[in-house]
């Protein structure tokens, strides 16, 4: 014995009333309950033939007595019968669930005037499987978005309602789109609590419900009787349609009031005779209430409205305005053209005559077209008994077939200067042919895609979609792609899918920007145009590098030195070059490196060779360090090098000058220059002084005599234009071609020392003349600099001080160095 359960659907339907009618509503009572809207409903397929299985059960504001029905839809079996008064459903059908495992039936209630089922129904039951046990697996349910939409879900059953004092309305919105989230109590995975949830989106198609009663069309009415008329005659009609577009009702007519028993309306037509003789006729003007009411398709009237008819009497205006075809009266004319067709241009398919019998003004009446926009308009406006109607295209853009497969107008003639106001109508039927006037367009004028460098050749890009709204083979669209960035891809010509060429090696290296076209075009050329912008992302694929793994510095104490590696990845962080110090010999803590420039520089107390040598209790001042650049890129690489640094003192200004600017020749040149120009300048004006001074004393002093009284002590110093006589001065300088700059920035490249700006008088001399560094090794390739000594006679001031430029105060220190170390060498050769 096994029970098997059949689902029962209930689809809302949801009216609206005129004339403050309050609706009559079901209660809901849940999908567990036997009585209220029958929503989400269970039953037994063994349940017998005859059984009552439901109650239906609601009730009306206004205390009207209620009714029930039960509808399925056409050509389904009805399983199910209703009692009207009570609610109590009875199955009629037996169930079998392998053949159909739900049934859909339309519940209603009604107050006798219209039907309603309550907000807040019931309309789905959504269900998720959780297979965990305990918390786990227990399963509860919420909406995305419950404050932007008109539903509600019970956490616990999965039962989807409306919420309650909202409706659903057809004319609003057709379609909603609720998405549902299932999510677990949560528990321990892999030592962590952790809560899973799944998500699943429900389609709502509202259904048009009868909620919009009818509505005339015309209004007001007018219409008139003759003498001549006979019983029988024609007066006017009155034309409704259901408000409810989506699922309209038929129409049904009907007197409510002031006939008077003479005249008749059609039910279904909504024409209106006369029964008499005009004679007979007791009043001059009859006012009469017409309703049209909607009809179920059980045949029950629904809702309804209500308009007024005004039939005047007369004696003479017998003859109505009449259209006419070609072959006689004709009310319905059609015609089927292109889309847009020329503005001014006359639809020369219809051929309409309107025609009045009577004479005079009671002939004269005005044609107007009534329809969709304003795409057509009638010529001529005015008539008197007769003319041809021309129909003219006022709006060809509007013309769409896109928008409108067919368009219907109301070609309506009414009498202008008559009390009846007589009036005919015609009705114009055009059916529009497609033609190719839409180009496809783009759903984005540009697309932006990135793509990993090195991806293999056929790699996809980018997807661009473009829409023809045109119909047949206008309608399908072929890509291509052109421009001076499409050699390296390729696109799907139907689907728009852009990949790689199949040889394309993309590096963001070489390239890491392309951009260039799309083009959708349809099967007559007809084309739209997008740009594609394609990005290469740069992956961490090339290591730091330095020029050579091997190294040769040398460190002027208070100077640093600078190492440089470069890594030629195309973007940061992959680019970006972290600098360690992984180890130096003999010792490991004297030196300090820059993680981002790479300068290294001595500890900030060392200051001389001497505390180096208490440090490290090392006579050699030679340094091997293993300097690591690591990038920081995901994943990081890094390359080592050795550095082999030299640590020397600089050899007061001229030896600081040189070692500073060594890779300056142009610099060292021209302070030689200035310091020789300089000494020829001092020469020539004391040797000019002095031949003055004898020239006017008539005598001229031997030679001996001169330097006796003089008492001159010469002092010597190194030329720099003279060979050196030692091999200690020479300097050796890579030749690099630079710009002269405004402020010379010592950023150590090649181990030059800081320019040294000495505060004068300087310190007291050493013990013993400071010996310049040893000269570096010679390194293939490059150019040897030697800076050449010389030696002169440093002559007296002359009486008037010549101006002082900054090169001028550097060379007298210089001269004033020289000549304060030669008085304390030969101080120290007499002690």
């Amino acid at each position: 014995f096994r029970m098997k359960n059949v689902k029962i659907l209930h689809l809302p339907l949801l009216f609206l009333f005129v004339h403050a009618y309050f609706a009559p509503y079901f209660y809901d009572n849940g999908p567990y309950s036997h009585n209220g809207n029958l929503a989400l409903f269970s039953l037994s397929e063994d349940t017998p033939v005859g059984t009552q299985i439901y109650s239906l059960n609601g009730t009306d504001p206004e205390g009207q007595k209620v009714r029930y029905g039960l509808s399925f839809d056409p050509g389904s079996k009805e399983y199910f019968r209703v009692d009207p008064e009570s609610g109590n459903i009875t199955l009629v059908e037996k169930l079998d669930r392998e053949k159909q495992d739900s049934i859909d039936v339309l519940v209603s209630i009604t107050d006798g005037q219209s039907k309603t089922t309550e907000s807040g129904s019931s309309i789905y039951k959504v269900e998720a499987v959780d297979r965990d046990t305990g918390s786990g697996g227990s399963v509860t349910y919420f909406l995305q978005n419950p404050q932007s939409t008109l539903f509600a879900v019970d956490r616990h059953s999965g039962v989807l309602r409306i919420k309650s004092g909202e409706m659903l309305d057809y004319e609003k919105t057709k379609t909603h789109f609720v998405t549902v989230i299932a999510k677990d109590g949560g528990g321990n995975f892999n030592g962590k609590e952790q809560f899973l949830s799944s998500s699943a989106t429900l389609t709502i198609n509202v259904i048009d419900a009868q909620d919009t009663p009818p509505s005339f069309v015309g209004t007001p009415y007018f219409a008139y009787v003759y003498e001549v008329s006979v019983p029988g005659s024609e007066i006017f009609s009155v034309f409704a349609k259901d408000g409810d577009v989506g699922n309209p009702n038929p129409i049904r007519y009907s007197f409510d009031d002031g006939d008077d028993g003479v005249f008749s309306i059609n039910r279904t037509s909504g024409l209106i005779t006369l029964l008499t003789l005009p004679i007979h006729l007791k009043r001059e003007i009859f006012n009469i209430k017409v309703r049209a009411s909607e009809v179920s398709p059980e045949g029950r009237l629904m809702d309804y409205s209500v308009t007024t008819v005004v039939i005047r009497v007369v004696d003479l205006n017998n003859n109505p305005p009449t259209f006419y075809g070609e072959n006689g009266l004709q009310n319905v004319f059609e015609l089927t053209m292109y889309e847009h067709p020329p503005e001014g241009e006359i639809l020369r398919g219809l051929k309409i005559t309107v025609n009045d019998s009577d004479q005079g003004a009671n002939a004269k009446f005005n044609l107007r077209l009534i329809g969709p926009g304003r795409m057509l308009r009638v010529v001529p406006q005015t008539v008197l008994n007769e003319a041809q109607v021309t129909i003219l295209v006022e709006d060809s853009a509007a013309m769409d077939y896109e928008k409108h497969h067919f368009l219907t107008y109301k070609l309506l003639a009414v009498e202008i200067d008559t009390p009846e106001r007589f009036s005919a109508t015609a009705d114009i039927v055009i059916h529009l042919l497609d033609t190719n006037d839409n180009a496809p367009k783009f759903s984005s004028d540009y697309y932006i895609a990135r793509i990993p460098e090195n991806s293999p050749g056929g790699s996809n890009v980018v997807s661009v979609t473009a829409i023809d709204p045109d119909s047949g083979p206008w309608g399908e669209v072929k890509y291509s792609i052109y421009g001076s960035g499409a050699d390296l891809f390729l696109i799907q010509p139907e689907s728009g899918i852009i990949y790689t060429q199949p040889w394309a090696s993309l590096d963001a290296e070489v390239r890491s920007k392309y951009n260039f076209y799309v083009k959708a075009e349809d099967a007559e050329g007809k084309y739209s145009l997008a740009e594609v912008f394609v990005t290469v992302l740069d992956l961490n694929d090339h290591p730091p590098a330095f020029n050579d793994n091997f190294l040769e510095k040398t460190m002027v104490i208070g100077a640093p030195v600078k190492i440089e590696a470069v890594d030629d990845d195309a973007e940061v962080p992959n680019n970006v070059i972290e600098y360690a110090i992984m180890k130096a010999e003999p010792d490991n803590n004297i030196f300090d490196i820059n993680a981002d420039t790479g300068e290294i520089m001595l500890k900030s107390y060392i200051k001389s060779m001497a505390i180096i040598q208490n440090i490290t209790k090392q006579t050699d001042f030679t340094w091997s360090l293993v300097v690591q650049a690591r990038d920081r890129g995901q994943p990081s690489f890094s390359t080592t090098a050795v550095v082999k640094i030299d640590i020397t003192e600089a050899g007061g200004p001229l030896g600081s000058f040189l070692l500073q600017n060594r890779n300056k020749p142009l610099q060292i040149l021209g302070m030689l220059a200035g310091v020789i120009s300089l000494m020829v300048v001092v020469t020539v004006i004391i040797s000019t002084a002095i031949f003055m001074r004898n020239k006017k004393s008539n005598r001229i002093l031997p030679n001996r005599r001169v330097r006796r009284r003089r008492k001159q002590h010469t002092w010597n110093f190194q030329n720099p234009l003279k060979t050196p006589e030692t091999p200690g001065v020479k300097f050796r300088v890579e030749e690099e071609e630079q710009e002269p700059e405004a402020v010379v920035e010592n950023v150590n490249y090649n181990n030059n020392i800081n320019t040294a700006v000495r505060h004068w008088p300087p310190p007291p001399p050493p013990c013993a003349p400071s010996l310049p560094p040893p000269p570096p090794p010679y390194i293939p390739g490059e150019r040897q600099w030697v800076v050449p000594t010389g030696s002169t006679v440093v002559a007296p001031k002359p009486k008037k001080k010549p101006v002082i430029t900054r090169q001028d105060t550097v060379n007298k220190a210089l001269v004033s160095e020289l000549k304060m170390r030669l008085e304390q060498k030969r101080s120290n050769n007499f002690t």
